[in-house]
């Protein structure tokens, strides 16, 4: 069993991949942008001297007043509405009295309900001035990103995402981590597919109209092992390097994908 089976419940998976219609789209489009819109509401207090906990309490304060849950806080335990991921950390990092400084970076990753649809985003920050070792890696995992968004029409696979991913990082020389993935989401918070970010082309289920995933790949400055501490959610790069992660969620339509957690305000990439 991998850390992501391990830490996705069976009981939140239908085990189906389902297609959604124009209502599902709408439905996505708002969670989505709420989910934007709180990233976005975050970039200015993400600055050397914030406790993490702090964002944590903004993200969850902004998204009740909007009408919506956070859908990470009480799930399987989880008692936090973000996640925060400074450094090594390459996933599912928790808010709490570390403070952030001058030369980190950080992946903030936020999901929220909105009607029953789930809105699941992350982007990276670059806290202060970082050395260029780290705006390299930013730069590398977001240009994955947009190349396995890229492979994304019907009639494609699942395989030809991971691979338009994996080949363009490992040509870069860094690491794509194998033990999390994207998934399949809408009114389920983690659903079938899982979204593998390496793979071989042709390979996987076909893409289909009315399909909903999010893409996130964590890419490491060295190799892809990860280790997950004993609190049983924080995971870490084996070699102590650099990792980033930036993440969509996405349908599949009729002639490509939509994004629906574009930034409203053009913050998604990190200055």
């Amino acid at each position: 069993m991998s850390l992501a089976e391990d830490i996705l419940a069976p009981d939140t998976r239908t085990g189906q991949i389902k297609l959604h219609g124009p209502e599902g789209f709408e439905g996505m489009r708002v969670a989505g942008r709420l989910a934007a819109e709180c990233l976005d509401m975050l970039t200015p207090y993400v600055k050397p001297g914030v406790v993490t906990s702090e964002l944590d309490r903004l993200a969850r304060e902004f998204t009740l007043d909007h009408g919506a849950l956070p859908a990470c806080l009480f799930y399987r335990g989880y008692s936090n509405t973000l996640c925060i991921s400074p450094n090594h950390v390459v996933c599912h990092g928790i808010p709490g009295e570390r403070t952030l400084r001058e030369g980190d970076i950080a992946n903030i990753d936020v999901t929220v309900i909105v009607d029953g649809w789930h809105g699941d985003h992350s982007r990276m920050y670059a806290i202060g001035e970082v050395a260029p070792r780290a705006r390299r890696l930013i730069d590398v995992t977001y240009e994955g990103l947009e190349r396995g968004l890229a492979a994304v029409k019907p009639g494609a696979r699942l395989g030809d995402i991971g691979y338009a991913i994996q080949s363009y990082v490992e040509a870069q020389r860094c690491g794509v981590v194998r033990d999390f993935c994207g998934h399949g989401l809408g009114r389920v918070f983690h659903d079938a597919p899982n979204i593998l970010h390496f793979g071989r082309p042709g390979t996987g289920p076909e893409l289909r109209p009315g399909m909903f995933f999010t893409i996130e790949p964590m890419v490491n400055l060295g190799k892809p092992q990860v280790k997950l501490l004993a609190d049983g959610w924080t995971a870490v790069t084996r070699d102590k390097s650099l990792s980033a992660q930036c993440e969509h969620s996405i349908g599949v339509t009729a002639t490509g994908y939509e994004v629906f957690t574009l930034s409203p305000a053009g913050l998604f990439r990190p200055n």
